[in-house]
């Protein structure tokens, strides 16, 4: 024991050896110093070394002036309606300047209240999340990476996910965290506070599509931000944390509670009074859901907006670079557009008969189970005229006069008279005479059906269903009336054109975009029937100097293709055959047997190239079918090829996409006319001027294409087109009736507007129907919708024919020679100086010759 303690006091003694008794103390200072200093070395070698480590390949720190995320494409109008929208991420980006200061200052209140005081990063939030997310690699504690941002690193982590992508820049790692603390610092040290918000209020994604400030104002309140009350503001900013969890669309509630927590939060930091917070507490959460511009405007024409600018442009370039996009497209006439297809295809489906009830209820209690669900569904929703809803048959007249239908809450009638069309499906019938008269005929008790809500005077939109004893039993007042409609199973295809600005102004492809996006204007290649005889006669007109007066036989004629081995016998729709006839009598009754003569005197092969140079891209049938247009073509062709008939020859392209700028609204193409009035001076100008350079291909003579709109003028006024007289303006066309009636086809043009209509089955499940011509099924769409189109806008003649080389005279429609003004058969004819007729009808030498000729000059 002795031993041992004096070994410990030695020890001690050389410890302490040299140093003052009393002083000890110090040396263990001047220790832990040094320890200190050393760990203080090391720790800032550690802190040094990971910020090389995890500063490598950090992106650079993006300019103001040169912040260029990824921001919307818009498609206007012609005439600057927004009528689509494409985009990754839905941003506009906005000047700090234009962001109102409450807003900003409601955002740093819930965000980080010391924004304007920090260096960039929440050391202590950071570490906490680090530690967190160690511990949850460790199992020792769970979760992620939890708190910790500022609007610094939150601006960071904006910047790392568009140079290293979503996943990379939001996983929860440690390394991701801390290379988000080194990108803040730098861009503290790089930018401006408020150059940083700028960042951050254009980039943080705010849920329900929005990225910024300026698409979430719009999102969600139809706004500019601008405009913005200071409850939309608040309830705006306390989104950023959680934009699901307090979505105002599925969590209303919690929506108000964190709008509170923001209110509150600014009336701590004294940026509102009390009266501000209580006002903006009070208001109600009200939000609107994304307005589909693209499906509820014009979604075929914007559908192929887009997929010509992925063509030219790049899908990430629509995607992503804000273009804005200036169409051709005129919104008063695409709206007529839409609504002439929708009636016309509603009018042909009723004429094709009764598919049938949606659905039959035959369960017991299924009846009473489906009026109560929809009675829930509906709740209080009063009923709007016109528009469509699915109802229940609930009883049916002993003497079949009508019906009792329920509608969810409401009670309404279905009368024999809203429904007079539903016939059995019979393609051979003839509809008029079809019409049924008791409802029992067509629906039953527990059926469901489609109807729409309408006023007693519209309980038909057909004259051949009305009426006046039924309608006359119906009461004016104090009942619901309705209508009974179904889906149409045919479709329709409109295509307009500006034939001297070169627009595309109007253009349907299809009844509904939603049920199927297939655009029968661009896609659809359908035989063209009649539609196609005009190319047939002006190659006579053109290649062979043919005339208005040329006569040709219209007898029975058989066609052998040796190729083949089959005969081919053309017949005339009424199935009869008159002789000799005029050129113009063949074209404005629409005569086949004529047209099969013109087409072989012109030939096969020419025919093929004179189609193809008239503007159609699909191959013509190498045989005499090709005449009456067994041919397939794409409707848009179709109306470019009149449009070079309305040219008087001329061809020229149309364009459906008017001007593309950058997002510095920088010129990428520009195809405005000059006598545009939607459009700004200096594109008229500039565009304008281009446009003299580019004069087109005159793939006919004015002559030819004059004499041929006069022909097409007299389908109009005496033949097949008769009904588009209604229009009330000088119109020129042609219809098409294909023989086994599955395509019915109106063209047709004024002096100003190209229209060509369209009506089919998609796959032919069966014909049309056996009256269905291109009169009859496409031509109404064609005037409703021309008449939309047109309304308040004269349209000439068509152009002065005395500026052209042409001779006019009156001419006998039964020989082909010159007659007298007021002869009998007397029609007043075009020809090409040369071609003219150089005998006269021998009616007791009252036609001088030569005198006709020097007055016709």
């Amino acid at each position: 024991m002795s031993d041992s303690k004096t070994t410990d006091r030695s020890r001690s003694k050389l410890v302490l050896d040299g140093v003052p008794k009393g002083r000890w103390w110090k040396v263990l200072l001047k220790l832990g110093g040094w320890l200190a200093l050393t760990g203080a070395t090391a720790g800032a070698v550690a802190l040094v070394a990971i910020y090389y480590k995890y500063s490598e390949g950090l992106p650079a720190i993006p300019k103001v002036d040169e912040y260029w995320p990824p921001i919307v494409t818009e498609v206007y109008t012609d005439d600057a309606v927004l009528a689509g929208e494409f985009y990754s991420e839905r941003r506009k980006v906005v000047p700090y300047e234009r962001i109102p200061k409450r807003l900003v200052q409601a955002f740093i209140a819930s965000e980080d209240s010391s924004f304007f005081d920090h260096f960039g990063v929440d050391v202590l939030g950071t570490a906490r999340a680090g530690f967190k997310t160690v511990g949850a690699k460790l199992g020792l504690r769970s979760g992620g990476i939890q708190g910790g941002s500022t609007l610094t690193q939150q601006t960071a982590k904006a910047v790392l996910i568009s140079a290293e992508g979503y996943k990379s820049a939001t996983a929860k790692t440690l390394t991701r965290k801390i290379r988000e603390a080194i990108l803040a610092l730098r861009l503290e040290e790089a930018l401006t506070k408020e150059e940083i918000l700028y960042l951050y209020l254009n980039n943080v994604f705010l849920g329900h599509h929005s990225y910024g400030v300026q698409s979430a104002a719009e999102n969600y309140y139809r706004k500019d931000v601008r405009d913005l009350t200071l409850g939309e503001m608040t309830l705006i900013a306390g989104l950023p944390q959680a934009p699901s969890r307090y979505s105002p669309f599925l969590r209303p509630d919690a929506a108000r509670k964190r709008r509170a927590y923001v209110l509150r939060r600014m009336l701590t930091e004294g940026m509102i009074s009390q009266a501000e917070h209580d006002a903006a507490n009070d208001e109600p959460v009200k939000v609107y859901p994304v307005e589909d511009v693209f499906h509820e405007f014009a979604p075929y024409f914007v559908e192929q907006v887009r997929k010509d600018v992925v063509d030219r442009y790049g899908n990430p370039a629509l995607l992503k670079e804000g273009l804005k996009v200036f169409t051709t497209m005129d919104s008063e006439r695409q709206r007529a557009a839409q609504d002439a297809v929708m009636d016309g295809l509603l009018s042909v489906d009723k004429r094709q008969g009764w598919r049938g009830p949606v659905q039959q209820l035959t369960a017991p209690g299924a009846l009473e189970a489906f009026i109560a669900g929809a009675r829930k569904a509906m709740g209080k929703e009063e009923l709007t005229e016109g528009r469509l809803y699915v109802a229940a048959v609930t009883a049916i007249d002993p003497d079949g006069k009508g019906a009792d239908i329920q509608v969810g809450p409401h009670h309404g009638r279905l009368p024999l008279l809203g429904m007079r069309w539903a016939r059995k499906v019979n393609p051979e019938g003839y509809y008029p005479a079809m019409m049924i008269s008791s409802v029992k005929k067509a629906i039953a008790v527990g059926d469901l059906v489609v109807v729409r809500h309408v006023k007693k005077k519209d309980l038909t939109d057909d004259k051949e269903q009305w009426d006046k004893k039924l309608a006359e039993e119906i009461p004016d007042e104090g009942v619901k009336l309705f209508r009974l409609e179904q889906t149409p199973e045919a479709q329709s295809a409109l295509v307009s054109i500006d034939p001297h600005r070169q627009y595309l102004t109007a253009m349907v492809g299809g009844y509904d975009f939603d049920d199927n996006e297939f655009n029968r204007a661009f896609q659809a290649c359908r035989q063209p029937g009649s539609s196609f005889k005009p190319f047939v006669y002006s190659a006579a007109l053109e290649q062979l100097n043919w005339t208005e007066a040329t006569i040709i036989v219209d007898s029975p004629i058989v066609e052998h293709d040796p190729d083949n081995k089959v005969s081919w016998k053309p017949e005339n729709y009424s199935e009869e055959f008159v002789g000799d006839v005029l050129l113009r009598t063949a074209l404005v009754n629409s005569m086949n047997i004529p047209a099969v003569k013109t087409f072989g005197a012109v030939g096969v092969k020419n025919m093929a190239e004179w189609s193809t140079r008239l503007g159609l891209t699909t191959p013509m049938n190498m045989d005499f079918s090709a005449a009456l247009g067994s041919s397939c073509v794409y409707p848009v062709d179709l109306a470019n090829a009149y449009a070079t008939f309305n040219r008087y020859g001329r061809k020229k392209p149309t364009y459906f996409v008017r001007k593309v700028e950058d997002r510095w609204g920088r010129t990428l193409e520009d195809h405005t006319a000059f006598d545009d009035a939607w459009a700004p001076l200096q594109d008229r100008v500039a565009a304008g001027y281009a446009r003299l350079f580019e004069p087109g291909e005159q793939v006919m003579s004015p002559e030819v294409g004059f004499i041929l709109t006069h022909l097409l003028r007299g389908v109009v006024l005496q033949g097949t087109g008769g009904p588009a007289t209604r229009l009330g303006k000088p119109a020129a066309g042609k219809t098409g009736t294909t023989n086994d009636s599955f395509d019915a086809w109106f063209a047709a043009y004024t002096r100003d507007l190209v229209t060509v209509a369209w009506v089919g089955y998609d796959l032919n499940p069966h014909p049309l129907g056996r009256y269905e011509t291109g009169g009859r099924a496409a031509l109404p769409i064609w005037l409703n919708y021309m008449k939309r189109a047109l309304e308040g806008r004269p349209q000439s003649e068509f152009y002065p024919w005395q500026s052209m080389d042409l001779v006019r005279l009156h001419i006998d429609k039964k020989t082909g020679k010159i007659t007298s003004p007021g002869a009998k058969n007397s029609e007043l004819m075009f020809f090409k100086k040369g071609t003219e007729p150089k005998d006269a009808v021998p009616d007791r030498n009252q036609v001088d010759v030569d005198q006709f000729m020097m007055g016709a000059q």
